[in-house]
């Protein structure tokens, strides 16, 4: 019977496959981390408040890179190179989601409606890395090996996703809601194609590492589709509404430490 858990579990217990799912959460994460950081450092003047905010987001996502290089390191394993085609965040980008690089690689400030993007394109993006990361958690929150590790990233994207909803609540309220509705509709359209482009793209490269049958891979392709046609549909609104977090300032506090383990 195909499952989550025994699927996971399957890239888990082999070095190629671990070393290769590993790789490409920890580029994703670092450049996550890249990108928050020039975020904060551009800010508008009257987004100052905004700043430390900003910066422990980055904050974040670099530990969570470090956690994965790590988790590969405990293996004995060294990172691999990440496939185009899997690479979620640049994908995103080359889709016209969030800022452009080369805006933020630019010693230009923003302004209030690039923040509205920026806070946009996270809103959509930490909804799923919260889901994937809620799974994850379901699965292997005792293992002895990620259990830690995944707990600890979990947390931290509950976190940053209530922080989005948060502060776009609050821009709202001075007046953007037009702008922050086109803007979260236009990225949860574009995210749910990329994240289904993304899903095949690794599960096709799983198959061969794993052996996976014809039949199976298939099946597994189904099952992209499938979910992918019910985002279309119905599922992506959950990446569109905002709702006040029962986390209030999420980010406003230190951050945890990595978890031993890692």
């Amino acid at each position: 019977m195909l499952s989550a858990k025994r699927l996971f579990q399957e890239i888990l217990d082999h070095d190629e496959s671990f070393a290769l799912f590993c790789s490409i959460a920890a580029g994703g994460e670092t450049q996550g981390g890249w990108e928050n950081a020039r975020i904060a450092a551009l800010a508008p003047d009257s987004e100052r408040d905004l700043v430390p905010k900003i910066a422990r987001h980055g904050a974040d996502e670099d530990k969570h890179g470090r956690i994965f290089h790590a988790l590969l390191k405990r293996r004995g394993l060294d990172p691999v190179p990440v496939p185009p085609e899997t690479d979620y965040t640049m994908l995103l980008e080359k889709n016209g989601i969030g800022l452009a690089h080369d805006r933020l690689r630019r010693d230009e400030p923003l302004t209030v409606h690039d923040i509205v993007t920026y806070l946009a394109h996270s809103r959509v993006t930490e909804q799923r890395a919260s889901e994937q990361m809620r799974l994850l958690r379901g699965l292997f929150a005792d293992h002895p090996d990620i259990g830690r590790a995944v707990q600890q990233i979990a947390h931290d994207e509950d976190n940053h996703l209530a922080y989005c909803h948060e502060e776009l609540l609050r821009l709202a309220r001075a007046g953007h809601g037009r702008a922050i509705q086109r803007a979260l509709r236009a990225c949860a359209l574009a995210e749910i194609r990329v994240h289904r482009d993304v899903s095949l793209a690794v599960m096709t490269r799983m198959g061969r590492i794993l052996g996976w049958s014809r039949p199976r891979a298939a099946l597994l392709a189904v099952g992209i589709h499938a979910a992918y046609a019910y985002e279309r549909l119905v599922g992506r609104r959950r990446m569109e509404r905002l709702r006040m977090p029962e986390r209030r300032n999420a980010l406003g506090g230190p951050a945890r430490p990595a978890p031993e383990p890692a």
